[in-house]
């Protein structure tokens, strides 16, 4: 209380400026629209009632993006919290991992269809007559969209934390708190940024099917810009469609400057080196914030209270340093009955789930799935390998380039965050002319939405190489493909790992709206996975449902078990700094 009052005693020297007064007026207007926008989500509902319908007037445009925007950044807000807790504890607990890493890897291949399946009464219910149920279960659905990524992100960071300075939080004794808070969040800062900036724009892609829900026998809108692009295209009304795309541009726009490029520079300081880097990304607002003397004030005022908490959870959370030590044997004991266990589980789930799907679909379709789902593992390979020569060189140069960032960011951010399928009606009549059959334009559609996990990871990883090592490398006249070999491909792989086992479940899941699209009455098809899934999941056949979603996790935790999880481990061990 003393040190708040000498606070206030010296609130003189921090008079409002010009930069100050900037900042209120943001912050009142930013308030002022979070309420006009936040209104419509508390308005009266209760099923089979009728949501007010969406509008193609342009002139409501303007609402329906802040709509989006809202519900995005909700669920941006909880995919945080997630990552830092999911993560924490897989990186952190090794028994905890064997069951939280292959349950990851799962929920990242069930489609966003399947978690609005499975989820959307039970929302309804949690708010009866409330449209906030349905707003809910349509954050949920762009949650699911965004979150996996990142826990990825950050628990790869976590796990190639270097050497030396683990061993510093060792030796003086740092409490799991302070660990956190001084070594591990600020050493996964900067993928961790960029892995979310990659999955708000990810979430673009499923707005559509998160604003439009089928519940009860009944299909409800809510008001959005996906809405709006769903009912232009099944109207094929090209006028508002193209209202759509430029509204989806200036609010990437807008985004890319009033959030994302002040992050990007902010997470500049986080960079592990010895010697000072080029001039990084930088920030109107970013500087904006820094020149004004009230964000000092309210951090004085706070400071207190913040090392309160600071000292109460680095106490609560501190090491033990005496503790008594398991022998090899009772922790192999303990290994193998936890192992049986999870056999146990996995076995008995395997059988439930086979049992109802048997009673209702015959040996030869869930053969027939398997090959489909062969058809859409072709597609996320051929993906796969064409994204990581045509982006790996790509975000290398943006990367070790501070002046190509600064123009590069909004580029790859508007490209990545503008909703690939709000393009697929100008693919299909493009695939509809052209002659070109969906399973090979398939690959196109699926890599719009996916391609960019790798980028951004890239790009965070060539960023994280040290500055310093770096000119070692410049001033030895390493070049060219030693370069590659010695300094960049050990300094980004890890990062490449993450962009590529999340670039493949984006796939696997982008293959849902991939190998279906539609133009009017005109509909393409593809032979996959996807296609069997979205097709079902219109008809609401549960067996079928739970078959081919159960089809793709299996190919999915599969292909992870065999390649991206050895690829982790080799990061972990051998790609590493220091």
């Amino acid at each position: 209380m003393r040190q708040i009052f000498s606070i206030w005693k010296d609130r003189d020297r921090f008079s409002f400026g010009p930069a100050d007064i900037a900042i209120v007026i943001g912050a009142f207007g930013l308030l002022a629209l979070l309420a006009r926008v936040s209104a419509g989500a508390f308005i009266s509902f209760i099923p089979p009632d009728v949501v007010p319908s969406v509008s193609l007037d342009p002139a409501a445009l303007p609402y329906y993006v802040a709509r989006s925007a809202l519900r995005m950044f909700i669920a941006l807000g909880c995919s945080l919290l997630f990552t830092m807790v999911y993560g924490y504890i897989a990186a952190h607990n090794r028994r905890a991992e064997r069951v939280l890493i292959p349950l990851l890897d799962i929920l990242q291949s069930v489609p966003v269809l399947g978690f609005l399946s499975v989820t959307v009464t039970g929302f309804i219910a949690l708010f009866p007559g409330s449209l906030l149920g349905l707003e809910t279960a349509s954050i949920f659905a762009i949650f699911t969209s965004q979150a996996w990524n990142m826990t990825f992100s950050f628990y790869q960071s976590l796990r190639t934390l270097p050497r030396e300075l683990d061993e510093v939080t060792s030796v003086y004794r740092l409490s799991r708190w302070e660990r956190f808070t001084r070594l591990e969040v600020p050493s996964s800062m900067i993928g961790l940024v960029w892995n979310s900036m990659m999955s708000f724009g990810g979430g673009w892609f499923f707005v559509a099917a998160s604003e439009a829900i089928s519940v009860l026998n009944a299909k409800y809108t809510l008001p959005g810009i996906g809405a709006y692009v769903t009912l232009a295209v099944e109207r094929q009304d090209m006028r508002a469609l193209a209202y759509a795309l430029l509204a989806m541009a200036l609010l990437i726009l807008l985004v890319d400057q009033l959030f994302w490029r002040p992050l990007v520079a902010w997470a500049e300081k986080f960079r592990l080196e010895l010697s000072t880097a080029d001039a990084g990304p930088t920030s109107w607002l970013l500087n904006l914030i820094r020149a004004a003397r009230l964000p000092r004030f309210i951090a004085r005022v706070t400071g207190p209270v913040r090392g309160w908490l600071d000292r109460i959870l680095s106490r609560v959370t501190v090491q033990r340093l005496h503790h008594r030590e398991r022998s090899e044997r009772s922790e192999r004991v303990i290994d193998i009955i936890y192992n049986a266990l999870l056999l146990a589980l996995a076995a008995t789930l395997f059988m439930l789930g086979g049992r109802f799907v048997l009673s209702e679909v015959s040996i030869g379709e869930v053969g027939t799935t398997v090959l489909l789902g062969l058809a859409t593992l072709g597609r996320v390979i051929v993906l796969l390998v064409f994204g990581t020569i045509i982006w790996t060189p790509v975000g290398v140069a943006i990367g070790f380039s501070p002046r190509l960032s600064r123009f590069a960011q909004p580029v790859v951010q508007l490209l990545a965050s503008f909703p690939a399928n709000f393009l697929f009606p100008f693919a299909t009549l493009f695939f509809i002319r052209t002659g070109i059959s969906l399973n090979w334009g398939g690959i196109l559609l699926m890599s719009l939405g996916a391609q960019w996990y790798i980028l951004f990871n890239v790009i965070a990883g060539a960023m994280s190489i040290p500055t310093d090592l770096r000119e070692m490398s410049r001033n030895m006249g390493v070049r060219g493909w030693l370069l590659w070999r010695t300094v960049i491909i050990p300094g980004v792989f890890p990062a490449w790992v993450t962009g590529g086992i999340t670039a493949a479940g984006g796939a696997w899941n982008a293959s849902i709206v991939s190998e279906i699209v539609t133009w009017g009455s005109t509909t393409l098809t593809a032979t996959g996975l996807g296609a069997y899934i979205a097709r079902v999941t219109e008809h609401g056949d549960w067996p079928r449902i739970v078959l081919g979603v159960g089809t793709m996790s299996v190919f999915v935790v599969g292909f992870n078990r065999l390649l991206w999880r050895r690829l982790y481990r080799l990061a972990e061990t051998r790609y590493r700094l220091g």
